[in-house]
């Protein structure tokens, strides 16, 4: 009798509601969403130009990128990425940024001295110096044959 009155009530209940989890509270791994906001882009571009002249080109590379997300069409935060490209010895970003800075403002107060830069640029090898500078060069992270540099 006590095991067909314990199914019964066994039966009867419902299974306890699952717990939701709490929103992650560490904000570094949330996901960040970028929508037009053109105050912090310049917040960004500030601080940016702040590691510019103390010389970390890195961290100034990453504000400038910042910057360009929040305000897509922001000509001058690719200008400044195109310079921290080239500090950083990245030729192809350089050129990448220079040629969406002019795209974006192709007769803007920096359309001349994007120019200029480009045109540089177009003289020097995938190695950011000058073309066929002898140096060894790793061809991809992936791959690690040293090649000279000719381009």
């Amino acid at each position: 009798m006590l095991v067909v009155f314990t199914a019964a009530c066994l039966g009867g209940q419902n299974p306890p509601p699952k717990q939701q989890e709490p929103p992650e509270e560490d904000e570094s791994l949330a996901v960040k969403e970028y929508s037009f906001n053109p105050l912090q882009a310049e917040k960004e571009l500030r601080i940016g130009s702040y590691y510019f002249k103390r010389g970390n080109y890195r961290a100034a590379l990453t504000r400038f990128k910042e910057a360009a997300k929040w305000n897509e069409g922001f000509a001058e935060a690719y200008l400044r990425m195109g310079e921290a490209e080239q500090k950083l010895k990245n030729a192809a970003g350089a050129r990448k940024a220079y040629e969406k800075c002019l795209e974006l403002e192709p007769q803007g107060k920096h359309a001349a001295e994007v120019k200029k830069k480009l045109q540089e640029l177009g003289k020097q090898g995938s190695c950011g110096w000058p073309r066929g500078c002898g140096a060894f060069h790793r061809s991809s992270p992936e791959t690690y044959p040293r090649i000279e540099c000719s381009s």
